[in-house]
């Protein structure tokens, strides 16, 4: 019979993170099932790729203070590279109450140690990119060590240290059950067998909440189509860019190969597991694009190389991290709501912590933990892309 101290469901970045962080801390006897053959097919594959620290709330910053610096060292630490590059973020504010809001974010970011975060004059922003529309542009906020990294990479690195440390992978393998002990998690049930364990992490990104019902757990996390749009070579918009973020509707675009990424959140899209990318989308992605970007109107795209991937949406937009106490053993690392690839470091570190130590120094863990919505407790990110 096989058993693990620890069996983590799901082996994208942020199980192969919470993998690599244990294996660190002297947790070897580790084994990650993931249900595809190859990992990343779910989410990590179809990510952005951003990581930012410009966030609204102390818990997300203080998950991006560890994750950056970790990603910014990540090929030193590992051997492995994560793509990191420090491109920025700019957020375009198009009004005083985005401004307002920006100055509050900055305060907020500054006074937990981020340095590198300014505000930005509607001068500086015009001189950086004078291809941007800016009548109606009166500020911004940028970090210069936000940006960008390769999700796939970064989750291969994760889990190759991981296994030189001793941990399993197991593909093409679904958990189909969970077996308990009274309340307590005693082992899973999957298509390669029973496994015998004390510890469970549910790491299954948009398929989280199945999985939670298996241990009789209603886990509020909900998949939600999002599309993004790579342009064909184009160069008239600078590749030095960073991420920029319009305000005024939440387009967002970045360089990416020869070209451009773009991105928007339909406010129309409904929770579901559909992954098809929607022809009709192209229309309001390039006019949104075109709007801010006069250049843009004229930026080439073949709509074959579009994509669409699941966001894991909480209520809150926070992650849900932790134990349950009503079943002891199962753990929760959960509805990163678009942004687990750039807090897949601080995850795995908190993750560890938690199963091996009972608490973490990186953040008050209870902030994230399950019990909030039954006790009223959600802390809104707005701040979400």
């Amino acid at each position: 019979m096989t058993s693990a101290e620890v069996v983590i469901v799901g082996g994208g970045i942020v199980g192969s993170s919470i993998a690599f962080h244990l294996t660190e801390a002297g947790c070897t006897d580790v084994l990650v099932i993931e249900r595809e053959t190859h990992q990343g097919k779910g989410s990590t594959g179809k990510s952005m790729g951003g990581v930012r620290a410009q966030f609204s709330t102390p818990v997300n910053i203080r998950m991006s203070l560890y994750s950056i610096p970790f990603y910014a060292s990540f090929e030193e630490r590992l051997g492995h590279p994560a793509g990191y590059r420090p491109q920025g973020y700019l957020f375009v504010a198009t009004s005083d109450a985005h401004l307002r809001y920006l100055r509050a974010n900055y305060e907020r970011q500054v006074a937990l140690g981020l340095k590198n975060v300014r505000l930005l004059p509607r001068e500086e922003i015009i001189q950086a990119f004078p291809q941007l529309r800016s009548d109606d542009i009166v500020g911004g906020s940028f970090c210069s060590t936000d940006g960008f990294v390769d999700p796939y990479s970064a989750m291969v690195g994760f889990m190759k240290c991981a296994e030189q440390r001793g941990a399993r992978l197991w593909r093409e393998t679904q958990v189909t059950s969970i077996a308990r002990d009274g309340n307590a998690i005693a082992g899973v049930e999957t298509t390669r067998g029973h496994v015998a364990t004390r510890k469970v992490v549910n790491a299954a990104g948009p398929w989280a909440a199945q999985l939670a019902e298996f241990a009789g757990i209603d886990l509020p996390v909900a998949p939600l189509r999002r599309m993004l749009v790579p342009t064909e070579p184009f160069d008239q918009f600078p590749r030095s860019a960073p991420m920029i973020i319009d305000m005024s509707n939440g387009f967002h675009f970045r360089p990416e190969s020869l070209g451009f990424l773009f991105a928007w959140n339909d406010p129309e899209e409904r929770p579901g597991y559909n992954m098809n990318f929607e022809p009709s989308f192209l229309e309001k992605i390039l006019t949104r694009a075109a709007n801010r970007v006069p250049v843009f109107e004229n930026v080439p795209v073949n709509p074959k190389r579009a994509w669409a991937g699941l966001y894991e949406m909480t209520p809150d937009h926070h992650p849900i991290l932790g134990p349950v106490p009503e079943v002891p053993g199962f753990f929760l690392a959960n509805g990163f709501s678009g942004h687990g690839v750039m807090h897949a470091p601080a995850t795995g570190k908190i993750l560890s912590d938690l199963l091996l130590r009972g608490q973490t120094d990186l953040i008050d863990a209870r902030l994230l933990n399950l019990q909030r919505f039954a006790e009223g407790r959600m802390i809104e990110e707005t701040a979400v892309l």
